[in-house]
Formats: structure tokens, sequence, C-alpha cells
């Protein structure tokens, strides 16, 4: 989103209020006592630091191989030992780094606000190149197959060597007059790349040429002002098997056949952090707060969390028999996957948790938006 277009949003945003002054607001719900009956032991914590908690970055953690990837606001990359916390390499970019990092072909990937791309050695965090987009990056790149796909928030998605940064090809949708701050993340899957826009749509290109193969509505904007018409797809899709899954805000959950875009189920539901899914279900944190438990086939809802309505929660990730989802005062929440229960809660740390926590065996870590890192081993992760 450029700033003219931010302010006008900040602008909408205060006529609002000040509209319904006088209407009761609903705060976030408050935290219930729970009885943890899935152990939960802190193994390690580290940080990156950064301090962007109020900037609404897409900074994230990778992972391969048994090394964990983190970036921070102030352009530090770091890369940590998944096992112990500890730092393998140290890399300052000296840069405002804004997204990322997306790891793979031997490269580490993180995008800055002001629409620089730099790919670093994974090995050793040297700089290999650097690339100019035409937007901010507010998107994990993808590294696959000797390309590197970025998207930014001028509607353009591009693809670029990963050997030296030089453009492949590029594709663009149209970018609505107002839109979320942030953009879907590209996907690989199989020879495309699949992703949603700030339209309401989701695309898939083919990754050696860049060619559309389809696209499909998944969000219509309605409505008459400007935020009601918001319909931006920003979460990541989904795939398994012949299926992929998507979620829009303030539109719909949806189940699409991988070859063609075709729709074969749609539900009502608004979310602009996403889904995770495991064999038979999907987990969506919703736009309200709440986590959705849906089945895989048709979308019907088995149960529905409303314990931490507007509490700004983070993607679901699904770790063995349970769903892990962090919060805006830093708690993290283990819920049972069959029942929808919380079954233990822990708080890392006081600081926004945004980024979707990572699954690595038995272990869930997390970056907090101050760029602090823990790890837990969770007994959760041996059901499934």
């Amino acid at each position: 989103m450029t700033l003219s277009r931010a302010l006008a949003v900040v602008a909408l945003l205060f006529a609002v209020a000040a509209c319904d002054k006088d209407k009761e607001v609903d705060l976030p719900s408050e935290l219930v006592e729970i009885q943890s009956t899935v152990p939960v032991q802190r193994v390690w914590s580290t940080s990156v630091g950064g301090g962007g908690e109020k900037l609404r970055l897409a900074l994230a953690l990778a992972e391969q191989d048994g090394t964990v990837f983190a970036a921070a606001r102030n352009g530090r990359v770091r890369a940590i030992d998944a096992t112990n916390g500890r730092t393998r390499w140290q890399t300052d970019t000296k840069l405002e780094l804004s997204a990322g990092p997306g790891v793979g072909d031997g490269l580490v990937v993180i995008g800055t606000n002001g629409g620089r791309l730099v790919a670093l050695d994974a090995a050793s965090g040297q700089q290999r190149w650097t690339a100019q987009m035409t937007g901010e990056v507010l998107a994990t790149p993808l590294v696959a197959d000797g390309r590197v796909v970025v998207r930014s928030v001028d509607g353009r998605l591009r693809a670029l060597s990963a050997s030296d940064g030089a453009e492949a090809w590029a594709v663009e949708d149209q970018v609505p007059r107002l839109s979320l701050r942030g953009t879907s993340p590209p996907v690989r899957v199989a020879d495309t790349v699949d992703g949603g826009f700030d339209s309401g749509r989701v695309m898939a290109v083919s990754l050696s040429s860049g060619e559309t193969l389809w696209q499909a509505q998944l969000s219509t904007p309605r409505g008459r002002s400007e935020l009601e018409r918001l319909a931006d797809v920003d979460a990541a899709v989904r795939v398994s098997g012949g299926d992929v899954y998507a979620v829009g805000y303030q539109g719909r959950i949806a189940m699409m056949a991988l070859d063609t875009g075709q729709i074969w189920w749609a539900r009502d539901i608004s979310s602009y952090r996403g889904l995770d899914l495991d064999g038979d279900q999907i987990y969506v944190s919703t736009s309200e707060g709440d986590v959705v438990a849906m089945r895989r086939r048709d979308g019907s809802v088995i149960w529905q969390q409303e314990g931490l309505k507007r509490r700004g929660l983070s993607t679901p990730a699904v770790q063995g028999s349970t769903i892990v989802v962090g919060d805006f005062e830093g708690y993290l929440h283990w819920i049972d996957r069959d029942s929808g229960r919380f079954v233990a809660r822990e708080r890392p740390g006081r600081t926004r948790i945004s980024a979707a926590p990572l699954v690595v065996g038995d272990r869930i870590i997390v970056i907090d938006d101050g760029g602090d890192i823990t790890a837990y081993r969770s007994g959760g992760a041996a059901g499934g």
C-alpha cells in the first residue's frame, strides 16, 4: 500500500470512529483460566531484535535442515540452530527489512519497505545479490527451482533468477484504491505459483514462464464505502493433493481445483491471517478472533472456539493433535484439534505475535513482533 492509500485508510477509520463515538466498543475477550492437559516446556529463547511491533510487517520464521532463519526490522538476519537456539551466523544488511525470510536453493531472501530484495548465502550469510522492486515487499519471497518469486504492494508478482537477481517474468493484478496492509505470499505448487491478490482473486501462474494458467474470484468487493469493499486475499493459500484452499477478508473460504481453479465449495468467512490444514480438517483464524475447524471435503463447521475474540490472532499452526495460535498480548494457545477446547497456554513475552508459529518436529518456535524468539517442546506433537 502506498503512503497516500495508507493515510486514506487511517482517515476513513477516524471518520467511522467519529460517527460511531456514542456506540459501545467491543473489547478483546478476557482470558479465562484453563486446565492444561498437554505438557508444554520452554526449550530455549533468543532475540533478533528490531522493534517492528507497530508496523504490521511480514517478518516471520523459516526453517530448513534444522536451521531456523529470522530477520529483524533493523536489518539483522540470523541463522539459528533449531535444537538449542545458538547462532550459526548473523548478518547486518543495514536496511529496513519488512518481509521474509524465504529460503531455498541455498539462499535466504528478504524484502524491504523500500522495495529492495536481498539474497544471502544460506550457509554463511554473505550477500549474493540485491534487486529493486517497484513497491514495498510485505510477503515472504518464494525460492524454488532457480527462481525467486516476490509480491509487492503495487499488485505485481515477479520472478527473478536465483543466481543473479535478473528478472525472468512479471504479472500484474489491479490494486483497489484501498487495501489492507499486507500481501499474500507466493506459494509453490508443483510447477506453478499460486497466490491471492487485493482484488479478491486467486491466481496460478507458471513458475518457469509466468503464464497465467487460471484465476478465480474468491472474494467480491461489496458495500457502499471503501472500507466495506475491502476484499483482499492476504493469507497464503494451502495445497493438499489436487485441492487449493484460500480465504479472504470480508469474503469467503473456498476449496478450488488445483489444475483449473474451479471452486468446489465456498463458505462465508473473513480472515486476513490465514489457515492451516491436516489430513481431514481446515483451521482458520477469523477477523473477529475465532478459531474455526472445518471439514476439508465440504467446508462444514466442526467446532468454533470463541474464547479469543478480538485478540488479533496469528495464523494457526497444526502440531499433531493440537492447533497453536498467538495473540496480541503475546500469549500462545494450544487447542485440541478434535474438540476445540484449550489444552495449554504459555506467554513467551508481552509483545504481539503476528507470524504463524513454526512447527519443527515436537517443537513450536515463535517470533513476536519485537523480534524475540522462543521454542517450546509440546506433548501435542505426538498426536494427530
